[in-house]
C-alpha cells in the first residue's frame, strides 16, 4: 500500500489530539476558568475541571482531573481517539486521576469538537497525519497549558494516546519532545516522519498493540521496531493475541458493526494493557 494511502486509512480508524496557549507561564488554580466538581470532605474524591485555552489561532475546550487536595502530581496528557474528547476519553482521564495523577485530555480539533461518524472523524484527523508539525505545535501548546496548574509537577510529565492519539504521542517521541514517557494503545506506527537520529528519542516508549489489528500492517510493526532500535530508543512493545484495533474501548464492537469497521473491544487486552500502563507510569515517574 502506498504511504499516503496507508496514512489515510489509519486516519479513517483512529482518534484525536491537542492544543493550548504556549505563552502562559503563570501557575493557575485547579478551578481554572470554568467549573470544578468535587467533594472536599472526601480525600479520595476526584476534582474534574473544565479547561479552556487558546493557541495557534484556535480556542480549545477540554477537561482535567485530579484527586481533591492533590499537590505536585505527575502529569499525564491523554490524546483521544479520532472521535475527539468524548465520554470515553473523559473516563480515562478520571481513571488516571484516581491513580494519583493530574490528567488532562487534549482537544486536537478546537472548540471541543467531536465526531459522530467515521467520515467526519477522518476529515478532522487526516490533516494531522499530513502535517506532523501542526500536531507538534498543538501538543506543545497543550503541554504548556498543563504546566500552568498548581497541582502539576512540571518535572514529571507523560502522554498516552488511543488509536490516532497513539500515533500522535509516538510522533512526539520521534520529534524529541521532553517527556518522561509516552504510551500508545492500538496506535498507528507509521508516523510519516524521517527516522529519528540515534539518541534523539527522549521519552521511554510503551506500545500496546493488538496482534489482530488489520489497520496496522505487520510491515509497520517490523519497521517501527527497526526504527526504534536504530535510534537507541528505550521502548517496550507488547502484542495482545486476537486483539483488534480499538481493543481498549468498550464501545468499539458496536461502532465496528454499525460502520463496517474491523474494530472490536477485547476485555482481556484492555485490562492487561491498563496494568502495563500503570507499571510504566510508576517506572518513568520515579
Amino acid at each position: 500500500m502506498k504511504k499516503n494511502q496507508l496514512l489515510f486509512s489509519l486516519a479513517l480508524v483512529c482518534a484525536a489530539a491537542l492544543g493550548c496557549n504556549s505563552n502562559s507561564t503563570q501557575k493557575e488554580p485547579g478551578s481554572d476558568s470554568l467549573t470544578a466538581a468535587t467533594t472536599a470532605a472526601d480525600p479520595s474524591a476526584i476534582t474534574e475541571v473544565s479547561v479552556t485555552y487558546s493557541g495557534n489561532g484556535k480556542n480549545f475546550k477540554s477537561i482535567a482531573a485530579y484527586k481533591a487536595g492533590g499537590e505536585n502530581l505527575p502529569v499525564v496528557l491523554v490524546v483521544p481517539e479520532w472521535w475527539g474528547v468524548n465520554d470515553y476519553t473523559k473516563s480515562r482521564v478520571k481513571q488516571l486521576a484516581a491513580l494519583g495523577y493530574f490528567a488532562m485530555a487534549v482537544d486536537m480539533y478546537g472548540d471541543g469538537k467531536t465526531a459522530a461518524t467515521p467520515d467526519s472523524a477522518g476529515a478532522l484527523a487526516t490533516p494531522f497525519y499530513k502535517d506532523p508539525s501542526m500536531a507538534q505545535s498543538h501538543f506543545d501548546a497543550a503541554l504548556a497549558k498543563a504546566k500552568t496548574f498548581t497541582q502539576a509537577d512540571t518535572a514529571k510529565i507523560a502522554a498516552i494516546g488511543y488509536c490516532f492519539g497513539g500515533g500522535m504521542v509516538l510522533n512526539m517521541a520521534r520529534l524529541g519532545t521532553h517527556l518522561k514517557g509516552v504510551a500508545s494503545f492500538h496506535g498507528s506506527l507509521n508516523g510519516g516522519l524521517p527516522a529519528p537520529k540515534k539518541g534523539s528519542v527522549i521519552p521511554a516508549i510503551l506500545v500496546l498493540h493488538g496482534e489482530a489489528d488489520s489497520m496496522v500492517p505487520a510491515e509497520d510493526v517490523s519497521n517501527f521496531k527497526k526504527e526504534m532500535d536504530s535510534a537507541g530508543a528505550n521502548y517496550t512493545f507488547i502484542g495482545y493475541p486476537n486483539a483488534k484495533h480499538a481493543f481498549s474501548n468498550p464501545n468499539a464492537t458496536a461502532v465496528g458493526e454499525k460502520y463496517k469497521l474491523d474494530i472490536a473491544y477485547n476485555e482481556a487486552a484492555d485490562k492487561a494493557s491498563w496494568e502495563e500502563l500503570k507499571t510504566f507510569l510508576t517506572t518513568v515517574f520515579k
